[in-house]
């Protein structure tokens, strides 16, 4: 397979996204209590509707945003060159509400939900359905794995792990597998 590089075009919704993020983490760090008003709790979600989304930019510290950025990098940057930046951010987007919408069910009533991982999640199903060879590396592990078999166990890795989200992950996971299946269908696929 022959490397082809990405465009700063293709980057561009992943950079944007990664920006917005950023200044979100900024302005938490600056009034803590942001994260309450911008985070999805299922007990307030009638009162405050816009936290399906706004929740998905915001981050409590600096090890969360990394992770997800480090991986919407990763996994974006791969999918934008597969099926284009609308198809990409739509893939995002719809996962990050799915999760949201998970969350809302399954999670206790006064628990709170933020960050990207739900989002994370869905392109990251959605690579393994379109890209079902991939091999990748998973640190500290020294030997090349399907990225199925990495998403899957950095999803029971986060679900056991108290104060994560998993059932955002799940509904992120769940969009990215069935909008994976979608484009693979259409023949979207390069690889």
């Amino acid at each position: 397979m022959r490397y082809r590089s990405i465009s700063h075009d293709k980057l561009a919704p992943i950079w944007a996204i990664m920006i917005i993020n950023l200044l979100v983490f900024i302005a938490t760090l600056v009034y803590r209590k942001l994260i309450y008003l911008l985070g999805l709790q299922p007990a307030t979600f009638l009162d405050q509707p816009w936290t399906i989304i706004t929740s998905m930019f915001t981050h409590y510290d600096l090890w969360h945003i990394l992770a997800n950025m480090l991986m919407l990098y990763f996994y974006g940057s791969f999918l934008c060159q597969l099926l284009g930046n609308r198809n990409f951010l739509i893939i995002y987007f719809l996962g990050g509400i799915l999760g949201g919408v998970f969350f809302l069910l399954l999670a206790p009533p006064f628990v709170t939900g933020i960050g990207a991982s739900g989002a994370v999640f869905a392109l990251g199903g959605a690579l393994t359905i379109l890209t079902p060879k991939l091999r990748v590396y998973i640190f500290p592990i020294p030997v090349p794995m399907p990225l199925w078999v990495a998403v899957v166990i950095g999803f029971f890795i986060l679900a056991i792990i108290p104060g994560i989200a998993w059932q955002a992950h799940l509904g992120g996971l769940v969009l990215g597998l069935i909008a994976g299946y979608f484009f693979r269908r259409r023949g979207r696929i390069i690889y």
